[in-house]
């Protein structure tokens, strides 16, 4: 037996490891960018829907869709009960609803 003999190379050994834990952090920035992008498109919602009921509840329907397509959303329902404007506005894939009244009070 000579030198090294019964010495175990590992040489390369690493190269797997570091290639597998690429392919994770990649998977989990695109999961991040997708949660980010879907919390983005929420918080959006909620703008333009809030804004889409104000102007709604000033100057009706043709006014809230405006302000929600102003804010890159899509007016899906406008409804007037008893005073209140309720509009529901959708955003990439996030709806959200607001509701407002118009008071003449103070």
């Amino acid at each position: 037996m000579g030198p090294g003999a019964g010495v175990r190379r590992d040489q390369g050994q690493a190269s797997p490891l570091v290639a597998l834990l690429m392919v994770v952090a990649v998977v989990a920035a695109l999961a991040l960018a997708q949660m980010s992008a879907v919390v983005g498109d929420r918080a959006r919602a909620r703008t333009a829907a809030d804004a889409a009921a104000l102007a709604g509840v000033v100057d009706g329907e043709a006014a809230a869709r405006r302000l929600a397509a102003a804010n890159r959303g899509t007016l899906v329902s406008f409804t007037v009960t008893d005073g209140d404007v309720l509009v529901r506005v959708l955003v990439g894939r996030a709806t959200a609803s607001a509701r407002a009244r118009l008071s003449l009070d103070g």
